[in-house]
């Protein structure tokens, strides 16, 4: 750790672009965290990448791994880390040793970009320490001095010591054998907690209601024939016995905090709760980028361009910047750009609010000529911007912003593997089909949502999960390791509820045997 932080500091002259780009950032309205920059070689860029950006992360194989893969992929030639950023108060970004300085540049005003995203889009105040455990105030006022604790550099270390602590005392085979364990369920967490009241008041108890039991409908003369007295006592006794199961039942709401839910309840020795607390904590950290990946990304290219070819890059420097800048909104065939989505869409918005493309007399305009030509000349561009940075998340973004006309512009398409042709098509230019598949991508980042339901299910002590369906499918492999790794830390026999071909299906490991059964859990 030492090693890796000796001898990075910015030399005087990239302190002073430094200075002067903030200078310019703040005057044209971001507003960030102060940011320290540090100056790596490409082995020690990659080396903190790895770690996600905390170089005092815990010890794990898989780290080393990434290592490896990065350094290889610089080596051939294939990518190359122009700069990393962290969400932290002060934030710190790493800018690459031997770039040039219009590049240099370039990834100051970047940073910038993402800082103040950082501080101000509302899925990051989830990130900060000093917040109430429950609730986040999302949006603040206008002007509220706003300087959270988000000294996630000190808690990384804490847990990277904690782990440390953990694996002297009980080897570094099975404490590692447990972080895996851990890690493939590390998604399964709830991004929104922290902004909604989930649970009820426990101290509130609600007066039980009278069992009301449904009745066929009859004539006067026919009522005891048609629902005799046995038959609606049977039936109020089953909803009784059914309320009472619904009462006993933990957790007494389905929730998709897995990992909470077993950090409170599963049967873990101390050192393995230690393990567990600490994946989860980072989890939620990293989940806000997961959230904000096409906005983060937009929204700083989006201000690199502004300020690069308005205020930073003086002539001789624009064509190398331009150069630079395509490479970074290249798109490849098969890969979504986050950088080149996120900035056109942010453009988009802009020039719609500047011209008063919005509204009711807009959307209910019929004449093509004429909505070619709309320009109310409103000006409201900026100040629209601004608002989308701190009120939405990709998936909103996407569900808000993309229309027809832009998805046409950017020849926006969704493509599939053809048997025929053995190779990959295009498969729809249709516009609701192109928005809908991209939305499934991005919500809850294209994984299936899986909620715990019953920690004693039919009466056994086993956990049960239901998969919401919402058209994202199980992968066999995937969810069989998920399995396994929930029978490990549950100890007992795990289920997971899902669809399959229509039909509802219960998937059970036991820890030998994985079975499937038709009907309802």
């Amino acid at each position: 750790m030492s090693k890796i932080f000796s001898h990075t500091t910015l030399p005087r002259y990239l302190r002073q672009e430094q200075e002067k780009i903030e200078r310019i950032a703040a005057e044209q309205g971001l507003d960030f965290f102060p940011v320290v920059f540090e100056m790596l070689a490409y082995d020690q860029m990659n080396e903190i990448a790895a770690y996600g950006g905390f170089p005092v992360r815990y010890p794990h194989w898989r780290f080393g791994m990434e290592y490896e893969r990065l350094a290889k992929s610089y080596e051939y030639g294939l990518s190359k880390i122009y700069e990393m950023v962290i969400n932290n108060n002060p934030a710190f970004a790493y800018l690459l040793e031997g770039n040039s300085l219009t590049d240099q540049k370039l990834v100051m005003c970047h940073v910038l970009g993402h800082v103040d995203f950082f501080k101000n889009n509302f899925a990051f105040r989830a990130t900060d320490l000093d917040a109430p455990a429950t609730v986040v105030e999302a949006v603040r006022a206008p002007g509220q001095p706003y300087d959270p604790n988000r000294k996630w550099i000190d808690k990384m270390a804490n847990h990277g010591a904690a782990v440390r602590r953990v694996v002297d005392r009980f080897g570094t085979q099975r404490v590692e054998e447990f972080i895996e364990i851990c890690l493939s369920l590390e998604n399964l967490i709830d991004p929104y907690s922290r902004f909604v009241v989930r649970h009820r008041d426990e101290a509130v108890e609600e007066e039980p209601s009278e069992v009301d039991v449904p009745r066929l409908q009859a004539k006067d003369y026919m009522e005891e024939f048609i629902n005799p007295s046995e038959f609606l006592d049977e039936q109020r006794k089953r909803i009784e016995e059914r309320r009472q199961a619904q009462r006993t039942r933990h957790p007494a709401e389905p929730t998709r905090d897995v990992l909470g839910f077993l950090l409170d309840n599963a049967p873990l020795e101390r050192w393995e709760r230690v393990i567990l607390g600490v994946i989860r904590e980072e989890a939620y950290y990293y989940a806000p980028q997961a959230q904000t990946k096409i906005m983060n990304e937009g929204w700083a290219s989006y201000w690199h361009s502004r300020l690069m070819t308005e205020h930073v890059a003086d002539a001789s420097e624009i064509v190398d910047y331009a150069e630079n800048n395509a490479g970074v909104m290249a798109t490849s065939g098969g890969r979504l750009n986050p950088y080149k989505l996120g900035v056109e869409l942010f453009r988009s918005v802009e020039e719609r609010w500047n011209r008063g493309q919005f509204g009711r007399d807009w959307d209910e305009c019929d004449d093509l000529d004429e909505k070619r030509h709309w320009d109310l000349r409103l000006g409201l561009g900026r100040e629209k911007l601004f608002e989308v940075r701190q009120l939405y998340t990709d998936v909103t973004f996407i569900d808000e912003f993309l229309t027809e006309d832009f998805a046409r512009e950017q020849g926006l398409f969704t493509f599939a593997w053809s048997n025929r042709g053995e190779r990959w098509e295009i498969e729809s230019r249709e516009f609701r089909t192109v928005k809908e598949k991209l939305l499934a991508q991005l919500t809850n980042s294209g994984q299936p949502v899986i909620r715990v339901e019953d920690a004693n299910y039919a009466n056994r002590g086993e956990l049960l999960l239901r998969h919401d369906h919402g058209g994202v499918d199980l992968r066999d492999d995937y969810c069989k390791e998920a399995l396994r790794a929930l029978h490990r830390v549950w100890r007992r026999p795990v289920c997971l509820a899902t669809v399959v071909e229509k039909k509802l299906a219960v998937l059970r490991y036991d820890g030998a045997v994985q079975s499937v059964t038709q009907g309802a859990p």
